[in-house]
């Protein structure tokens, strides 16, 4: 069933313009106010409660006042109506966080606000008078940076007037208070409307305005990147630049991330200026900030004439008119608004995150009493891990490229709750979203105030500095296209004909983590990677076209991790760098469409080896007209060479026995995900007993360097046991594998050791008094100088 998105029309009475007509009512948006003070604008839910509505997102800390002024009609008394919530009320949770206070007209208000209801409500704040001339100074003043939210202010002349609960009501009463047109203008017709400006739709419009067709990109927040930007920070994963056609993904390079941590110590490190101003720069694309598409007209039944978009700052509503579309949203909302299958899981989908930061200081602020967040202890969650200096994580994304920042001197006086801070895994994905990241907050509130109570020793000189309000999901709706591509001919190798993106993260779909889920089972808020089957991480499994368009609507493609695949597959498509791929290729598909007057589908039924050509050719390729030839600008922008995640054993020289070819008793996991490694994959474990003997024997007696490869990572071992078997007997040592291994490639030198010819020779690890996980890769023997 598709949910209902209801029509939105937000009534403005701002910049002291007056209400129009004779109504009693003088209605305020939130968001509106002309100072909005410390109060945050969250977009995220317009479609679950109507409105966007300003959020005190001050981590504890009462957030600076918002201030507006309005006209009213005439002089006298006004009764003023708040819409609020009491967010942590649907648990009947203790107290009421989300408390403050209004000033009308210079006089406080009687009450605290947001402490009613378990759901969006009108909160009566009593009568007050306006006199003095026709303008009223409104204040919100908020009492506890602690999420409380307000949606819209009313203050009527009729006193005996309540107004409506119900949300189809309050929109009907926002429409008639604002004066807004039935029929919202429109624009000129786009040859391309992208709608979502994460990675995929950013990608999209670029690739797609480089091929000389006009190109609208909507996006409902103020900055571009979606799960990609600063408001939510998590790093774009996936390989590009290789496979079928290696100059996919040079688009996606020119503003992809380069962020030393996830999330950082600065959200700066996300780039969100490179974003916009790589999009802005392309002539052919009008860029629309702040905008929220709600709405669709159709043109019979299997075509898009239009998209609705809300400015969410000023109220105004816009058509865009388009000849073909791009559902980049990440929840399919376009497709399912036009009547497009999809598909749904019911329950036991990934979650979203809201991740977060905290920093040891010297003046630490004061912490509230939080009665009303998950009642936790330790053991119930993970602690936050340290943040890594620049150059330890997101290694290959970062090598050869300026990363736009400088990188924090005071790293190490950070720590952050990382991806598998995730919940909603049996919620609604689409109507439970804001309830979903609410709950989020309560467990990242109660994991703060449980570290302050119980570990001071740790964690009192720690604040609170960050955490995403806005979510990161990860599954909700996948439109359908003419393939919907499974998981298992992913793992079989099946190659469609049309054949395109390569993806190359494995199958890693997200459950809730056992070991952290006994207190809460129904709603557990911390997740765990299960790696189905492997992906060549090199080449990458190419991506079929006709996962890209939706088979219903004609005129309707998809990129991001919306597109026609089943929910195994999803587990590897869907990381940003991947779904910025699926964005080139929409981007010159709709080109053809354009340029050929034909339809997606018929992209890949007649102009399939157009479109193959067009992957071929440079991502800074461009034409100036939608007729004129590709050319290579003179100040295009060179990418550094692609850094390989992986080390052919073949290119490292002397003696390389590799992890697979180790003689290994117990129990031992294999892993991908710290890079580069050598040969397939590395192995790690912590089991009792376990041990790697890595067997050699040298041709001539001499003197060897002897060398063994890891990635650094906070869970590994800081007193590894490594013996060395050699001509001299037996030596053991400890190495810190929660720190790099001292070269670019991994390798660290255990000493030089003599060894005779035809004698066999090993190095040995072992998990036997190891304060975490023994890391086993490769061990490379070479001459010593």
């Amino acid at each position: 069933m598709i949910p209902r998105l209801f029509v939105l029309a937000l009534a403005i009475a701002r910049f002291s313009s007056p209400v129009l007509g004779e109504s009693p009512h003088v209605w305020v948006e939130a968001e509106s106010f002309q100072d909005r003070g410390g109060w945050k604008v969250d977009t995220q839910f317009i479609g679950i409660m109507g409105s966007p509505y300003l959020l005190a997102h001050g981590l504890g800390s009462p957030v600076a006042d918002a201030t507006t002024t309005v006209q009213v009609p005439a002089e006298g008394k006004y009764r003023v109506w708040v819409r609020t919530k009491d967010w942590v009320a649907p648990w009947q949770a203790k107290g009421s966080p989300g408390r403050f206070q209004m000033t009308v007209a210079g006089q406080p208000l009687g009450k605290d606000f947001g402490d009613e209801g378990t759901d969006w409500t009108w909160e009566d704040g009593g009568v007050v008078d306006v006199g003095g001339g026709l303008a009223a100074k409104l204040e919100l003043h908020d009492l506890t940076g602690l999420e409380g939210r307000v949606d819209a202010i009313l203050l009527t002349r009729d006193l005996e007037f309540e107004p409506p609960v119900e949300l189809a009501a309050v929109n009907a009463l926002r429409r008639e208070a604002s004066g807004l047109p039935e029929v919202p203008p429109e624009t000129a017709e786009y040859d391309l409307v992208v709608i979502g400006g994460g990675y995929a739709g950013l990608a999209s419009a670029i690739s797609a305005a480089r091929q000389g067709i006009q190109v609208a990109l909507i996006q409902d927040r103020p900055v571009l990147g979606g799960n990609g930007s600063s408001e939510i920070q998590v790093w774009a994963q996936g390989g590009t630049r290789r496979g079928l056609y290696p100059h996919l993904g040079e688009i996606v390079e020119e503003f992809a991330d380069r962020a030393s941590n996830s999330p950082a110590a600065d959200p700066a490190e996300f780039n969100d200026a490179l974003k916009e101003q790589v999009a802005r720069a392309e002539k052919n694309l009008d860029l629309f900030l702040n905008t929220y598409v709600y709405r669709v007209e159709m043109d019979g039944k299997n075509h898009l004439r239009s998209v609705t978009g809300l400015d969410t700052m000023k109220g105004t509503e816009t058509r865009f008119r388009g000849r073909f579309f791009a559902d980049c949203t990440g929840h399919g909302n376009v497709g399912a608004l036009a009547g497009a299958e999809f598909l749904q899981e019911e329950k036991g989908r990934m979650g979203m995150s809201n991740m977060w930061v905290i920093k040891k200081t010297a003046d630490p602020k004061p912490w509230p009493e939080t009665p009303w967040a998950l009642p936790l202890e330790m053991g119930d969650f993970p602690e936050p891990r340290p943040m890594e200096p620049y150059g330890v994580k997101n290694k290959s994304n970062l090598t050869g490229y300026d990363p736009g920042y400088v990188p924090a001197e005071d790293i190490h006086d950070y720590r952050h709750g990382e991806w598998f801070w995730e919940s909603g895994f049996d919620q609604d994905p689409i109507q439970g979203l804001e309830r979903i990241r609410d709950w989020n907050f309560r467990a990242v509130y109660g994991a703060i105030s449980t570290l302050k109570r119980s570990a001071p020793e740790t964690y009192k000189d720690y604040d609170f500095v960050w955490m995403a309000y806005i979510g990161g999901p990860r599954e909700s709706r996948r439109l359908l296209g003419d393939v919907i591509l499974q998981g298992q001919e992913m793992v079989d190798g099946k190659i469609y004909d049309d054949a395109c993106v390569p993806t190359t993260w494995d199958q890693d779909l997200h459950y809730p983590k056992e070991q952290y889920a006994g207190k809460f089972p129904d709603n557990p808020f911390i997740s765990r990677a299960e790696f189905g089957k492997h992906t060549d991480r090199k080449n990458g499994y190419p991506v079929p076209y006709r996962c890209l368009y939706s088979k219903d609507i004609d005129n309707l493609f998809m990129a991001g991790r919306c597109i026609s695949v089943d929910r195994w597959a999803l587990g590897s498509i869907r990381v940003m760098r991947t779904c910025g791929m699926f964005g080139e290729v929409v981007g010159k598909a709709a080109w053809i469409c354009v340029r050929h007057h034909t339809t997606p589908r018929g992209v890949y039924d007649q102009y399939l080896d157009i479109l193959k050509n067009l992957m071929t050719e440079p991502g800074a390729m461009r034409r100036d007209s939608l007729e004129g030839d590709l050319y290579l600008p003179a100040d295009a922008k060179a990418l550094p060479p692609v850094v390989q995640d992986t080390i052919n054993p073949a290119s490292l020289e002397g003696i390389v026995i590799d992890e697979e070819d180790a003689d290994l008793t117990g129990k031992w996991a294999s892993g991908e995900g710290l890079r580069p490694y050598v040969g397939q994959h590395y192995q790690y474990s912590r089991a009792p007993g376990a041990s790697a003997r890595f067997a050699f024997a040298v041709k001539e007696t001499g003197r060897y360097d002897v060398l063994v490869f890891w990635q650094p990572h906070a869970n590994r071992a800081t007193n590894t046991p490594v013996s060395v078997l050699s001509a001299e007997g037996e030596k053991s040592l400890t190495v810190n594998q929660t720190q790099p291994a001292g070269t670019p490639n991994g390798a660290h030198r255990l000493g030089t050791f003599t060894f005779n010819a035809g004698e066999e020779a090993a190095v040995v690890f072992r998990t036997e008094g190891a304060d975490g996980n023994v890391h086993i890769d490769a061990v490379q023997i070479v001459p010593a100088p």
